[in-house]
């Protein structure tokens, strides 16, 4: 290959490159446990990663058991990584206010306190589509939608431990004996009731449980 002729491969590889980044943007939600979150979204079509993670307080490198005990202001939250060009931001949030209760201010389902709130994280421009996507959603319930649109926050990752939790493999000890990290989480999911809850709301436009 001659120079001329690499350069122009070299050239239309990194045009390519920087074309599929520019696909690629996030959306940052909190819809409750995150491994919930994460297990919903993992399954959509144009969804590149999924991370979870805490957002909205002020307590930086926060851990699972500060969030969660209350005090540091951050939610459970996960970060939806996706191409733009197979799903857009508005797709994205309609499928995400269809995942949650969106009239439980204190928690979602079993899990209850701040940390488990829900939100939607926005940026200047994310936040007319968000926006619309609460009215929305309250249309469609016939009621108020507490789910509030809050300013962009600073995103830290959780632990590893939790990344990946609804489709590992890996053992952990639970009350019901040791049981792959899945199994675990598909018990919790159950006993929680937040399928129960979503079709009672959604019905048959409940995106991710059969109805």
């Amino acid at each position: 290959m001659n120079r001329s002729v690499l350069a122009l491969a070299l050239a239309l590889g990194t045009a390519a490159t920087t074309a599929a980044a520019e696909r690629i943007e996030t959306a940052l939600v909190a819809g409750g446990c995150f491994w919930c979150v994460e297990g919903d979204f993992t399954r959509v079509e144009g969804v590149t990663d999924v991370t979870v993670g805490y957002a909205g307080g002020t307590t930086e490198n926060p851990t699972y058991n500060e969030v969660t005990g209350g005090g540091t202001g951050h939610l459970e939250v996960a970060e939806i990584t996706y191409d733009a060009e197979e799903i857009s931001y508005a797709q994205i949030l309609h499928l995400f206010m269809r995942s949650i209760d969106p009239l439980d201010d204190g928690g979602q389902f079993c899990d209850r306190g701040e940390s488990y709130t829900t939100a939607i994280f926005a940026t200047p421009g994310q936040r007319p589509i968000a926006e619309d996507a609460i009215e929305d959603a309250s249309e469609e319930l016939g009621e108020t939608v507490v789910t509030p649109v809050r300013e962009m926050a600073r995103f830290w990752p959780a632990e590893d431990y939790h990344q990946g939790y609804p489709f590992s493999s890996e053992l952990v000890l639970t009350r019901f004996g040791p049981l792959t990290r899945r199994a675990a989480y598909d018990r919790y999911r159950e006993a929680c009731g937040r399928d129960d809850r979503i079709r009672e709301l959604w019905g048959e436009d409940a995106p991710f449980v059969s109805y």
